[in-house]
């Protein structure tokens, strides 16, 4: 069973400087029927002005993934951890029993454009921790790349709970398939471009819940980008 979550009924709020989209309920959004999908909490589809960002803030007890589509966000945080995110990086830091953070558009001229997803840990009071990967466009094409697991594997990013984060590259006409194993879901946010999941048609900013099915077939309609969050 697949069920939609349309880009346009999404959450919104705009501040000048960020316009965001919010897939579930987040600071003055709140919607009880979108609360989060399993440990999958936030998803945030945020557009930063040049030279503007988020100023140093705490969180406590969340993993909180960035993951950039287009420009670049620059990262700092009390571990002394300081970074700059692209397209094709996929930044985790772990807030464990607490941790400060801002985050800046370093573009004096252009905004980014970044998810930012909050996913609950498996356990709460863990040490704070930082993690930064890079994965290029040719190992994504066509197929579903893992990123961030549970246990860091085939190179991912390592999140503290159950679950596998997947993405992809596609051109038009490309097709590709992603195994589920049992008593597994699935939520599946479309990046930009448009597929076809199981049947179902996804454009930009859509997302989908997926229950009760033991694998996706995806067909690109155009050229696109698609992330899969593996869930229990």
């Amino acid at each position: 069973m697949i069920t939609m979550r349309r880009a346009v009924e999404r959450g919104t709020s705009n501040l000048g400087w960020l316009d965001s989209r919010h897939t579930f309920s987040f600071a003055e959004y709140y919607d009880p029927a979108h609360m989060g999908f399993g440990p999958l909490r936030v998803i945030n589809d945020d557009r930063v002005a040049a030279g503007r960002g988020f100023g140093t803030h705490p969180h406590r007890d969340m993993e909180i993934i960035s993951y950039v589509i287009e420009g670049a966000i620059e990262h700092k945080d009390s571990m002394g951890n300081g970074s700059v995110v692209s397209p094709g990086d996929v930044q985790r830091m772990s807030a464990g029993t607490g941790v400060l953070h801002s985050e800046f558009n370093p573009s004096k001229t252009e905004p980014v454009h970044f998810l930012q997803i909050w996913i609950q840990p498996a356990a709460a009071g863990l040490p704070p921790s930082y993690e930064q990967k890079s994965f290029s466009e040719r190992e994504r094409q066509g197929t579903f790349r893992i990123v961030a697991s549970s246990d860091g594997r085939q190179g991912s990013v390592t999140v503290h709970q159950d679950m596998s984060l997947h993405s992809a590259l596609f051109s038009a006409g490309d097709q590709a398939l992603l195994e589920l194993g049992l008593d597994r879901r699935a939520w599946i946010q479309v990046v930009r471009g448009e597929v076809v999941v199981n049947g179902a048609r996804l454009g930009a900013g859509d997302g989908a819940a997926v229950e009760n099915e033991r694998r996706l077939e995806v067909t690109a309609s155009s050229a696109a980008e698609v992330l899969v969050f593996d869930l229990p």
